[in-house]
């Protein structure tokens, strides 16, 4: 899709979006000829359409022969008109434009917005791309339709912010639907061994170093618990490191950015019920979000230093799969004593953030995974659920995911239920009973991070959409990608 500032504009436009404020009305100028007026007026008029808050209405008129259409969208009062709130209109006006199956679409704001212009290139070309996403691969005889050129109509004396911002935004879409792929692809496509193999395409081409390790080097470092939780598949789990230098003379600064990376889970021998498995393979959204954000701030050359880890592995029933009852030592030598097997993700992830600690030296750890149903159950599909130690760094992440639209919520991290985690016979056990399960499960997590700054966000209700809502689905969201890599831009 090619998106673009247009100052010369052309007699026939196939789809034109106008968004006003609302009460607006649109004044006659030499841009749009007078027919093209008057059909909007009488529009109006018929309809009674009135320009209140994402209200949109289209109509078709012909033009020298030729169907043209006409999306009118309303903006609301303009005094409260925010990125995320344009960002949700643009939306809009961009799938009506697909139903309407349109391949070149004029956008045109009636009225002076009160967003940068940077901004405003930025969610233009972020939100036609990420609307007109779809997964189709599969899908023999469908044909999905993605429009081909959008134009922004724009007359400023420089287009210098409004072009850096479309460049920016498609980065930003490129590298949230790069996550949405490896998150929509059915596990009998990407396996650990696959999605270490993606990882590599994806070093290569955004200039990443990159390290897998296998099941025997896994084992050599005494990653006993993430181990465990691959041992009942064929496909041996895989440890993914990625690593992104922007700033060599901080090398004092390292992020550590850990991903849940089971490729399916089964549950195990706590095994899931049958209609909960349809969606596991989007249990490894955590680790497609960390590859999304590393390809983000490699393409931005954003001046920090990451490390992206990744514990990949598929959480199955077999000979050697782990039980309910099993103790296991994790590479911290802590042991835990397993209470249900289907509470495998903080297993991996305790592993990979002590090696993160321990052998990439990261001065702070943030964990992203499809962790809880406990977070759905709590904030519902619209939010994700956070935890942190530290109330800097949550701040950053916090004005980053406001930027975004992708809305967090922060969970408190209740030392009192660390009780919850004790056991008689092991350090903690995995899971913490039915009470608090989000928080309890961050609370695990927390256990293994030595005093470093911390965050967790739990994506299990916001990774994966049964419907289209705003720029996302149906399928996977790509949450995070976007979020992270703002948070980035403001720890350079």
């Amino acid at each position: 899709m090619k998106i673009d500032v247009c100052r010369k504009i052309p007699e026939y436009m196939e789809t034109l979006i106008i968004m006003h404020e609302e009460d607006g009305v649109i004044e006659r100028t030499s841009i749009f000829s007078d027919a093209l007026h008057d059909s909007i007026d009488e529009f109006i008029n018929a309809d009674e359409f009135k320009f209140g808050k994402g209200n949109i209405r289209s109509f078709m008129r012909l033009v020298k022969g030729k169907k043209q259409n006409v999306i009118l969208c309303g903006a609301g009062k303009k005094d409260k008109l925010t990125q995320p709130i344009l960002r949700g209109y643009m939306a809009s006006c961009w799938r009506e434009a697909i139903s309407l199956k349109a391949d070149n679409i004029f956008l045109y704001y009636a009225f002076e917005l009160p967003i940068a212009e940077l901004a405003i290139g930025h969610i233009i070309a972020e939100t036609a791309l990420l609307t007109s996403y779809k997964f189709v691969k599969y899908l023999s005889d469908y044909k999905h339709h993605e429009p081909e050129n959008v134009h922004l109509i724009y007359f400023a004396k420089t287009n210098r912010y409004l072009n850096r911002g479309i460049l920016e935004g498609r980065i930003y879409a490129d590298s949230t639907i790069l996550a949405r792929d490896l998150v929509n692809e059915p596990a009998n496509v990407i396996s650990p061994e696959a999605l270490a193999e993606q990882a590599k395409k994806v070093a290569l081409e955004y200039g990443l170093s990159i390290d897998v390790f296998n099941a025997d080097r896994i084992r050599r470092l005494k990653m006993e618990a993430f181990l465990a939780v691959g041992r009942g598949s064929k496909n041996e789990p895989k440890l993914i490191i990625m690593r992104y230098t922007g700033n060599p003379d901080k090398k004092n600064s390292l992020t550590a950015l850990v991903g849940k990376g089971l490729t399916f889970d089964s549950g195990g021998y706590s095994l899931k019920p049958g209609n909960s498995m349809t969606s596991m393979k989007s249990d490894m959204s955590g680790a497609a979000a960390v590859i999304g954000t590393m390809a983000a701030i490699s393409s931005l050359k954003l001046k920090v230093n990451v490390v992206a880890i990744i514990a990949a592995a598929e959480n199955m029933i077999g000979s050697d799969a782990y039980r309910p009852g099993d103790i296991l030592t994790s590479m911290s030598g802590k042991t835990i004593e397993i209470h249900n097997t289907d509470a495998e993700g903080r297993l991996t992830l305790i592993d990979a953030v002590h090696f993160a600690i321990e052998k990439e030296k990261a001065d702070r750890i943030l964990d992203i995974a499809t962790l809880t149903g406990a977070a759905v159950a709590a904030l519902g599909k619209d939010f994700t659920a956070v935890l942190a130690n530290d109330d800097k760094w949550y701040d950053r992440l916090h004005a980053a995911s406001e930027l975004s639209g992708e809305r967090i919520w922060r969970m408190p991290l209740h030392e009192p239920y660390n009780e919850l985690l004790k056991c008689e016979t092991a350090d903690l056990k995995n899971i913490g009973g039915p009470l608090a399960g989000c928080i309890t499960a961050g609370l695990f997590i927390h256990q293994f991070v030595q005093g470093k700054p911390w965050i967790h966000m739990d994506i299990a209700g916001t990774s994966f959409s049964e419907k289209p809502m705003g720029t996302d689905g149906p399928g996977a969201t790509g949450v995070g990608v976007r979020t992270l890599t703002n948070m980035f831009r403001t720890m350079e």
